[in-house]
Formats: C-alpha cells, sequence, structure tokens
C-alpha cells in the first residue's frame, strides 16, 4: 500500500510542478554556453558512461529510407550462426508472442495505415514449413502486447487492455472482447505501444505505457499513468504505478537469474547528437528514473527549472546500461535456451528500430548484453547490415521485436521490410 501511494503522489506533484513551471526554451547563445560545460560521468552497472553537456552539439533531422532486401540480401549474424526468412508478407509485423502451446502470434501495426491485426502461425516441430497462417484477430486498434493467461487472450491497444475467451489451439478471436483496463492513447513519435508480460505466478500484469511528448511539453496533466509501467490484476482490478519516469519503456522481461523485472527505454531528444542514449535497466518496485526532470540519475535536464523538482531529481534510480543515443531500442528478450553458445545464457537481446535525429545512423540492429551472474556487461553487435547506405541514409529494414522459439532460436522483427527473421547456430 506504502509503494501505491508513493506513486500517486509521485503523480500528483509531477502535475503540480508542471502547472507552476514549464518547459524553458534556449536562445543559440544559451545552448552554446550549456554545451560547453564539462561531460557527466555516470557509474552504471557496467562501469562509468561519459555523457556530454547538454546542446553539446545540434540537435538534427536525418530520417532513414527503406529501400528493403533484395533476392538473396540478409542481415549478418556472427560466425556459427545462420540467418533465414522465417516469414514475410506482413505490414509492418512490430512484435511476436509465442503462447505456451508453441503459435507464434504476430502484431501487424504502425503510426500511420496500421494494418490493426494479429496473424497467427503454426509451425509446430519448427521446421520452416507452416502448417497454418491466417487472422487471428483483426478490426484492432493499434495492437501491441499480447498474452496467453488462464482462460484469457489478452491484447494491448493503444488505447486500453482487452481480454477474450481462449483456449489452447484456437486459430481466431471471436467477438470484441472485454475492455479491462483504460489506458491513455497515442503519444510522441511512436510511442503509441502497450507491452505486457505477466508475474511468473500468473497473479499480475505489467502494462508498459511511453509518454505523450517528448520532455512534459505539453504539460504533465497529459502524462498521467504515463511514462512508466502499471501493474494490474488479472481482471485489471487493483492498479498501480509499478514503475514511473521510464520515458518510453516497450520490451520487458524477466531476468532469469536474480527474477527481477527488466525493460528497455528509449530515451529523450532535442539536447544532442549523442544525448540521452537509451538503456536497459532493472525495474525496481516503486522505483522512479527521472523523466522528464533529468536523466542517467541526478542529472538536471536543463529545460525543467530546477526548483521545486529537486527532490524528484534526488530520488531517480541510474540506468543499469547504456545501448547508445537515440538506437530506438523496442526489443528486449533474456536468452535463457542453450542452442547458442554458453556465453549466450542468461543475457539479453536488444532490437534497435533505429535513429531520426542523429548523424551518423545509429541502431538499426540487434545487440547482444552478457550478463554474469544476473548483471549486465558490455553490449556487443549481434545482428547487423541493416544499413544500406549510410551516407545517403539508406537502410534495408529496422528491427523491432526480438523473441526467442522453444528450439532456442531468436525471431527478429524487421517491420519496415515486412519480415522476421530467424536466426540459429549453423
Amino acid at each position: 500500500m506504502k509503494k501505491l501511494v508513493f506513486g500517486l503522489l509521485l503523480g500528483a506533484s509531477m502535475i503540480s510542478c508542471a502547472q507552476m513551471k514549464g518547459v524553458k526554451e534556449f536562445t543559440e547563445k544559451e545552448k552554446q554556453e550549456l554545451g560547453e560545460r564539462s561531460p557527466n560521468i555516470v557509474e552504471t552497472s557496467v562501469g562509468k558512461l561519459e555523457l556530454p553537456a547538454p546542446f553539446n552539439t545540434k540537435s538534427i533531422q536525418k530520417v532513414s529510407k527503406v529501400v528493403g532486401w533484395k533476392n538473396g540480401e540478409m542481415p549478418t549474424a556472427p560466425e556459427g550462426f545462420k540467418v533465414e526468412k522465417f516469414a514475410d508478407g506482413f505490414e509492418h509485423p512490430r512484435w511476436t508472442y509465442v503462447a505456451p502451446n508453441k503459435d507464434v502470434f504476430v502484431v501487424e501495426s504502425n503510426t500511420r495505415n496500421s494494418a490493426n491485426r494479429i496473424t497467427i502461425i503454426r509451425d509446430a516441430d519448427f521446421d520452416g514449413v507452416i502448417e497454418h497462417r491466417g487472422v487471428f484477430k483483426g478490426e484492432l486498434n493499434q495492437p501491441f502486447g499480447m498474452l496467453v493467461l488462464g482462460d484469457y487472450f489478452y491484447i494491448a491497444n493503444t488505447d486500453g487492455l482487452y481480454r477474450y475467451a481462449y483456449k489452447e489451439g484456437d486459430l481466431e478471436l471471436s467477438g470484441k472482447g472485454e475492455k479491462i483496463v483504460d489506458l491513455p492513447a497515442g503519444g510522441y513519435n511512436n510511442h503509441w505501444t502497450r507491452n505486457l508480460i505477466a508475474s511468473k505466478d500468473g497473479s499480475k500484469i505489467y502494462i508498459s505505457v511511453g509518454s505523450a511528448s517528448n520532455v512534459g511539453e505539453y504539460g504533465m496533466d497529459k502524462e498521467v499513468r504515463r511514462a512508466g509501467i502499471l501493474e494490474i490484476d488479472p481482471d485489471g482490478s487493483n492498479e498501480k504505478i509499478y514503475a514511473s519516469g521510464l520515458r518510453n519503456p516497450v520490451g520487458m522481461d524477466w531476468n532469469p537469474v536474480t527474477n527481477e523485472l527488466w525493460t528497455a527505454v528509449n530515451e529523450r531528444d532535442m539536447l544532442g547528437n549523442n544525448l540521452v542514449p537509451d538503456y536497459i535497466t532493472s525495474v525496481k518496485e516503486g522505483g522512479w528514473y527521472g523523466w522528464p526532470y533529468s536523466y542517467y540519475g541526478q542529472i538536471k535536464d536543463p529545460r525543467w527549472e530546477d526548483a521545486p523538482h529537486n527532490e524528484l531529481v534526488e530520488k531517480a534510480i541510474i540506468p543499469d546500461a547504456s545501448v547508445g543515443p537515440h538506437t530506438a531500442s523496442l526489443g528486449f528478450t533474456f536468452y535463457s535456451h542453450d542452442a547458442f553458445p554458453e556465453k549466450y545464457k542468461n543475457g539479453a537481446f536488444v532490437g534497435q528500430h533505429g535513429s531520426w535525429n542523429r548523424d551518423p545512423l545509429s541502431g538499426y540492429k540487434v545487440m547482444f548484453v552478457p550478463f554474469v551472474n544476473g548483471q549486465p556487461q558490455e553490449p556487443k553487435d549481434f545482428l547487423t547490415g541493416f544499413i544500406a547506405n549510410e551516407e545517403a541514409g539508406e537502410v534495408h529494414g529496422r528491427p523491432v521485436g526480438v523473441t526467442t522459439l522453444p528450439d532456442g532460436s531468436l525471431l527478429v522483427n524487421d517491420d519496415d521490410s515486412n519480415v522476421i527473421w530467424k536466426v540459429s547456430v549453423e
């Protein structure tokens, strides 16, 4: 109960602060002066992270152009792995969920011109021969997170969490379902996604909800129950704010060693080419991670004046590991299978959709973060080759969801090229 009260008080104090003071805009001279300050050094779980001063470089816009993959072209995996198409012919296959009976569900949704459906793929023995593929549920509203729990199939649309009666092996969902949680719809630059994960015992469901803005510029009254992770009972009751100050948390998974909830978070824009790095982090119950007043712990965002936010800034938790600035790190999953070499065991894969405001481009790959005794180590590239021409800003595709199949292979959703790649050991 204490943690619930803390979350509610935190949300209330954020709103009252925003009503008193808004987001500050700077002149070019002020930006230059701020950018000449010394870098900030932060101690993360991976080691020291040096962050340049805000406005050390100018914010730019460099939107990539997706050119697709020609016949025979595909991403590049490390030696000893092979990459092949698992399935194609989608309309923005943004996320994949594997049900307990091994059916594969693919969300097809997008910011604009969204297909708004879930496709089911059944390849029971994962031999590459698909026994069934069809529309599992259509006429949705920007769906994203999926979950099978008990006798229900849960779908997180951008505006609410729905559950449908479901029995194992169903090839489609009928009816409108039951809306059990209202969610604030839409959001800044693709923050419309709502992801789902259940606790190990199935007694709780966690919903990730991104912010409505970059840095609270529309007013914090628009950010209620946003920029954080909600916890509910499976019937939608007993909602509480599990963690807040997370600008846009998307991928979530349980650390197989520590049993902590982890998430991948997109950080804020418009502070320069290298600020603020996206990150992956353990999520503390009742934890506050700084958005929008600070980042990487107590580094204050200059767009918010000091008082009266200092008390909140002092509570901010430092994220565990940086995964690079403006990478749009969305996908996140721990690897707990035995098919890959031992060094991958209990590490995490991160799907990086790629930058739109950085030169050179960043992201556009799948990273692997080794974990030792449940703690992250230095991230490494895993699946690359998505950038076709850096100078021209051309990319073959943009990876998002990362999901492991029961046979230990890895699925990667390339949503702008309408392909799902499968990575396995040769």
